[in-house]
């Protein structure tokens, strides 16, 4: 084999072996079947939640996956493949999720989640899941209703007393004037 080809694909394996290792969640996916513009659409839906999709040959796929210590990944790398690398570990999954229920051709497969290879079930399960930024906001509202909660008893609290105590000021008042 040539010397060039060979370098080129050693830098093609590297460059998949780093996607593995460095992205959130990884999903394989089987686009056969899909039209030029589906694709398109699915890239563009990808690319809006930072998600990068790429079509690598399966061999050097799978030699990836196995420098990565994913080997088990090799048995989703059959037929024509598309790996998507998401940033956070839902993102990806939940893309390909909600456009494979739209379009039957897509073949959710399997994917790695935080260092772990998953099937589809999985995956599915992943994308039912919300957002970083839905998860923070869910995290955040369950942490602030208790002391939303004490803040609205206390108001209520310090409203009673004070119109107890505004009741008294007048009637104090009333015979100051009268005097």
């Amino acid at each position: 084999m040539n010397q060039n080809v060979l370098e080129s694909k050693k830098n093609v394996v590297t460059e998949i072996q780093e996607k593995y290792v460095n992205s959130g969640s990884t999903v394989v996916v089987e686009y056969r079947g899909l039209t030029v513009a589906e694709v398109t659409e699915l890239r563009r839906n990808l690319r809006e939640e930072g998600v990068e999709m790429k079509v690598y040959k399966n061999t050097l796929a799978s030699r990836a996956a196995e420098n990565a210590g994913f080997g088990d990944l090799s048995k989703y790398l059959t037929g024509p493949n598309a790996l998507a690398f998401g940033g956070d570990e839902t993102a990806a999954a939940r893309v390909m999720s909600k456009f494979a229920k739209k379009h039957k051709a897509l073949i959710l497969k399997g994917g790695i989640v935080e260092g772990k290879v998953v099937d589809e079930n999985t995956v599915n399960e992943l994308a039912a899941l919300p957002n970083r930024e839905g998860m923070l906001s869910m995290l955040l509202s369950v942490l602030n209703a208790p002391v939303s909660s004490f803040a609205r008893v206390i108001q209520a609290v310090a409203d009673s007393k004070g119109g107890a105590s505004g009741e008294a000021t007048q009637e104090e008042a009333a015979p100051e004037a009268a005097a």
